[in-house]
């Protein structure tokens, strides 16, 4: 199991890195895509959705749909503009819409009585948790590129990184320190010493990589009003861990999907970052 979990996370590494490295905006745009129906896919799960084939219609037409939308704005993409008119509210909607989800959470199990077999709201709960991620990873990795190719990457990392950071220094205050559960009734096995942990941690990270790469990273914001977003941003990717686990515990099920050998679903990879980069990006270039 370790070492099927090892290699798949090799595998995803180096596709990562190679859509970032190799791919132009456009067809980096279509591997998101890719991911986001996916991601789709799996979350015609949580509304228990019991004809399968009505899965395959949904996930078909929102492909299209993605598809479409991407290849209508490519030249913009390759010029590094992403979705001038409508990223803004869009992304300003997934950071009301995490707030709600807060509500979600803290109100579970009594809140699935008005959302859980709801296929008008998962699907709204699935547009404003998955379109905004995918315009906050654009917007990311498209910032500054024309001057610089491969400014935007190391902006992107640098989100990707942080909630990453914040998620194994949360491991280990939890494991240490773990005695208060934070969420008992959606995820057990968190609690609030490993939350403190992690926040710690993006704190310190979030400091030290302003002072190694100065202003050379960071068109916006100094480092004060950096740092707090970047322990904001780790706030909201455990809101996003949350939220999913809250939907799968509704709809019965453990993983998202097997797609992953040893790490679950697409979902499951990505939760925290639906949340977490859709609210950088928003108070970082519209905000600071």
């Amino acid at each position: 199991m370790l070492k099927e979990r090892i290699l798949s996370a090799i595998v995803l590494i180096a596709i990562v890195f190679a859509a970032l490295l190799l791919f132009s905006p456009f067809y980096f745009g279509l591997c998101l895509v890719v991911v986001i129906t996916l991601g789709i896919w799996e979350w015609t799960q949580f509304p228990k959705i019991k004809t399968e084939v009505w899965r395959y219609v949904i996930t078909a037409i929102s492909a299209t749909f993605l598809f479409l939308f991407i290849y209508s704005h490519s030249d913009y993409l390759n010029a590094g503009r992403v979705f001038d008119d409508l990223a803004e509210p869009l992304m300003l909607c997934a950071v009301i819409w995490w707030i709600v989800a807060f509500f979600l959470v803290i109100n579970y199990p009594k809140s699935a009585m008005v959302w859980g077999k709801s296929l008008i709201l998962h699907a709204i709960f699935a547009f404003f948790t998955l379109v905004p991620f995918l315009i906050g990873v654009l917007k990311l990795r498209l910032d500054n590129y024309v001057t610089n190719v491969h400014h935007g990457i190391m902006l992107l990392l640098y989100v990707c990184i942080l909630v990453w950071a914040a998620d194994s220094g949360a491991y280990f205050a939890g494991r240490a320190f773990g005695k208060h559960k934070l969420a008992p009734k959606v995820s057990p096995g968190k609690t609030w010493e490993g939350v403190v942990g992690g926040l710690i941690t993006a704190c310190i990270f979030a400091y030290g990589f302003q002072m190694i790469v100065g202003e050379s990273l960071f068109n916006h914001g100094n480092k004060l009003s950096l740092t707090i977003l970047s322990v904001a941003t780790v706030t909201i990717s455990v809101l996003g861990d949350l939220t999913e686990s809250m939907f799968k515990r509704e709809s019965g099920i453990k993983d998202s999907s097997h797609l992953i050998p040893g790490h679950g679903g697409i979902l499951d990879r990505i939760d925290s970052l639906t949340a977490a980069t859709p609210f950088f990006a928003y108070f970082y270039f519209f905000v600071l």
